[in-house]
């Protein structure tokens, strides 16, 4: 069996805190965009779909702009992460993410967390941290040839078109729950794509420093990624102007995740040498986190919040203006 187990390297180790890292940034900048909408929003009376006058109005929010730098940083910080250790290590831990935002939510709305948020957010540590463990000794990154590369365009056009389709002719119909998910599968998967391309680029380079730019199916996959980061970004941003931002955070931290994973382990065959029991391990702890995340997202600190009087968040007490 131990010859089944595969240890990571110093270098890959590093991906782990780096990934952390990123979390924070996640939820400080998930917490201040949803602030800035939250102002448009009352200023516009919006809570559907955004507008160009609504983004031109976020565009002058500091909040939402302090915001948008956190969630760049969150970005370099996962890239850097994804470059270091493989997908299926580093992406579930997105899910530490949701505890941050719980917590900074619970501080702004002056709500405390009850004994069942603290065991939901128990389940999904603990669930993320088993998944990590085994992860870190049971997978590793491995050379991403050509038709790996071609499932995983093929599988993200699907998505865009079914996503566009569906945004295009039920737009005035669509509910938070559309973009949540939607964000989530997108989001899933730019780290796939930013990790595929990743890998690729170092193949193509140890490969006699062949030109990217000959590489028509490489720039189709940066094409996708930025299709679906841009889509994925519209998503989120309508999602929270329906509310708090720990249940978009908390659809993120599921979805994105699963999507990763997944085409991390049938796509890229990260988890090709890992035993049976890892197997198990796997879908187990992935179900402890899962189910965490709906609990947390179900008690969520803001819905008792929501329900106060104005002057109790308005005013000293509440969220500071921004």
């Amino acid at each position: 069996m131990s010859l089944s187990l595969v240890s990571l390297t110093p270098a890959q180790a590093l991906g782990i805190p780096v990934a952390l890292v990123g979390s924070v940034f996640l939820a400080v900048g998930a917490q201040l965009q949803q602030r800035g909408v939250a102002k448009v929003n009352d200023q516009t009376s919006t809570k559907r779909s955004l507008g160009i006058g609504q983004v031109l109005a976020l565009a002058r929010r500091p909040s939402w702009l302090i915001g948008t730098v956190c969630l760049g940083l969150a970005i370099v910080f996962q890239l850097f992460s994804l470059y270091l250790a493989p997908l299926t290590v580093v992406q579930p831990l997105g899910a530490v993410a949701l505890v941050i935002t719980a917590v900074l939510n619970a501080r702004l709305t002056k709500v405390r967390l009850d004994a069942p948020a603290l065991r939901a957010m128990a389940l999904c540590v603990g669930g993320v941290g088993l998944f990590v463990a085994v992860a870190a000794v049971t997978t590793t990154s491995l050379p991403i040839l050509e038709p790996q590369l071609l499932a995983v365009a093929i599988i993200l056009a699907v998505v865009l078109l079914l996503l566009g389709t569906g945004f295009v002719v039920f737009r005035k119909r669509l509910t938070r729950l559309f973009y949540v998910v939607g964000a989530g599968v997108l989001f899933g998967f730019v780290a796939t794509l930013a990790k595929v391309l990743i890998g690729r680029v170092q193949t193509i380079v140890e490969a006699h420093f062949r030109l990217v730019a000959a590489d028509w199916l490489t720039l189709a996959c940066v094409l996708g990624l930025l299709t679906a980061a841009i889509l994925g970004t519209y998503f989120v941003q309508t999602a929270y102007s329906s509310g708090s931002p720990d249940v978009v955070v908390a659809g993120l931290t599921v979805i994105d995740p699963l999507v990763g994973v997944t085409i991390g382990i049938v796509v890229l065959g990260e988890a090709a040498h890992a035993p049976l029991w890892a197997g198990i391990v796997f879908v187990v702890a992935g179900a402890l986190a899962v189910w965490g995340v709906i609990l947390l997202s179900r008690r969520r600190p803001r819905e008792r919040g929501d329900a106060a009087p104005p002057s109790s968040v308005r005013s000293g007490g509440g969220r500071p203006p921004a």
